[in-house]
């Protein structure tokens, strides 16, 4: 049985913030790959190019992906959610800045911490998480609001679909947390998590590129940038930094790491200004700096009351 921790640790908290900086810088990197490759073709591609590496490195490290344990049903699950969330990133970024896209999809946290009370009764948020979660509750609705009243502006008139694509798929990330907790697949390694999500998504994703219309782009035709690009997609972010993501949730209280990607909208604005030359607002950077000014809150590990009536951690295996 693995041992959980009741708070983040240094290791947990220095893996939490590489994996932000590689999903910030991800958004932009997208929006780029846009240029070239249609959304949803693009996120099926890297799914299924992610679910092969996975696959190997199973089979290189004596990582069983049966489905003998039990998990098939919230694996299938699991995956129907993940490819529905990234359906709408890629479809959304074609409408709104990745800088303004990254901000919205982190309203998971907020689903994570209020279902997973359901899902497991000892990781119930604390009165001082419910205040962070709506402090960068608040910046998230106060971007989505610019988004509406640039309705009107030239070249705007489609933002608000984007913003709205990104709230649902930030919808849909917390419930795949929350059927990664709830579920058999809670039992099941890291590894075999993410080959379920990856597995099932890449198809679901590429039929519906193909049921969309999208133009399928000739391999050959693609420039050694857009492979780059793809490339960077598939194996850092699809493959290395899912598996740590989902080593994390088994290892640490699921509110708490949800909570701290929040970093991720700071590395996801910059990418978007630095990378893509997207308007830096004040509304924008305002939100930006709530949601960030949230995990400080958030991230806090809650305390129970020993029978002696000192604080200790509470642990869980």
């Amino acid at each position: 049985m693995t041992e959980r921790r009741t708070s983040l640790d240094t290791l947990a908290i220095v893996t939490l913030v590489g994996c932000c900086a590689l999903w910030g810088l991800n958004h932009a990197i997208t929006k780029l790959t846009l240029d070239s490759v249609p959304p949803l073709l693009q996120a099926g591609a890297r799914s299924v190019g992610a679910a092969l590496l996975v696959a190997l490195w199973a089979a290189a490290q004596g990582i069983s992906l049966s489905l003998r344990n039990g998990t098939l049903r919230g694996g299938l699950l699991a995956g129907v959610t993940f490819a529905a969330e990234f359906a709408c990133i890629y479809a959304g970024l074609q409408f709104t800045e990745a800088s303004r896209m990254i901000v919205f999809i982190y309203l998971a946290p907020f689903v994570v911490a209020l279902g997973m009370p359901l899902v497991v009764r000892s990781e119930r948020p604390s009165g001082a998480q419910l205040a962070g979660l709506a402090v960068a509750f608040s910046g998230v609705a106060w971007a989505f609001a610019e988004g509406l009243t640039d309705s009107a502006t030239p070249g705007q008139e489609q933002r608000w679909i984007g913003d709205a694509l990104g709230l649902l798929a930030a919808l849909l990330w917390g419930a795949n947390t929350l059927v990664l907790r709830g579920s058999r697949l809670a039992t099941a390694t890291p590894v075999q998590a993410l080959f379920y999500q990856l597995a099932i998504s890449g198809p679901l994703l590429l039929a519906g590129s193909w049921a969309a219309g999208e133009t399928w782009p000739a391999l050959a035709q693609l420039s050694p940038l857009t492979w780059g690009l793809m490339g960077f997609q598939t194996v850092v972010v699809s493959f290395v930094s899912y598996l740590l993501w989902f080593w994390l949730l088994r290892r640490y209280p699921a509110t708490q790491v949800t909570a701290f990607t929040l970093l991720t909208p700071l590395f996801g604005l910059l990418a978007g200004v630095g990378l893509l030359g997207e308007p830096l607002t004040l509304q924008l950077a305002v939100a930006c700096a709530t949601v960030v000014l949230g995990i400080a809150l958030v991230s806090r590990a809650p305390l129970r009351l020993s029978p002696a009536g000192s604080t200790v951690p509470q642990r869980r295996t």
